[in-house]
């Protein structure tokens, strides 16, 4: 396997002009692009982060579009994921907008989310959560996920941790999009550091959401 020495301006190229021209033709003629520029450096990326976190999941390029209104057929970024649990761990991708870097939790069926919501309004885990989040947020770190608009059945607008009792996945995401470091070996240290402060989040979903 080739060492892990960043991701070209190639690869950036690549995704920009795929946004452009989404088709089997564009990809055909770039095909090698994609295999040299993108894919084997991810791999690459991965394997030395593989000994601490755990082995990633390299996601195919295609999109299924069998039930989809959009129908262009390939992604247009390049994922990465390490799980420890149920949709739950860290995240890398790139695309025409750069690298990030991401973990949390992505999905969750009712009982899971069930699980989650018991925690969030129990005193000591809810109050927990909140305050590894609000380090975070200090540390750089964008909190996201999938909201409801509306309070989740069972909790009123006035619960003091309303806000985390919408989430029906919750994600925390950095963004280092075209910095010169994307383009160099260092970028394997700046993730997993971020993996590493990230690891309380990953702990306390797999402590309080998850079997």
């Amino acid at each position: 396997m080739a060492d892990f020495t960043g991701f070209t301006t190639e690869a950036l190229d690549f995704y920009d002009d795929l946004e452009l021209d989404n088709t089997k033709a564009y990809w055909t003629r770039h095909k090698a692009v994609y295999d040299d520029h993108v894919r084997a450096p991810m791999v690459a990326l991965m394997a030395l982060l593989e000994q601490e976190f755990g082995p990633a999941k390299i996601f195919r390029p295609y999109r299924d579009v069998r039930f989809a209104a959009d129908k262009t057929p390939y992604k247009t970024h390049q994922g990465a994921f390490v799980a420890v649990g149920e949709a739950t761990g860290w995240y890398a991708d790139l695309s025409a907008a750069g690298v990030r870097v991401g973990a949390g939790f992505y999905q969750a069926d009712g009982e899971r989310l069930a699980r989650y919501r018991r925690a969030v309004a129990e005193e000591v885990h809810g109050l927990a959560l909140e305050r590894l989040l609000a380090k975070l947020g200090r540390s750089g770190w964008e909190i996201g996920g999938d909201r409801l608009k509306t309070s989740p059945r069972g909790f009123t607008g006035d619960h003091p941790r309303i806000d985390l009792l919408r989430h029906r996945s919750l994600v925390i995401s950095r963004q280092y999009g075209f910095e010169p470091v994307i383009h160099s070996a260092g970028l394997a240290d700046k993730i997993r550091k971020d993996w590493r402060q990230a690891r309380p989040l990953v702990d306390w979903v797999l402590a309080n959401a998850t079997g």
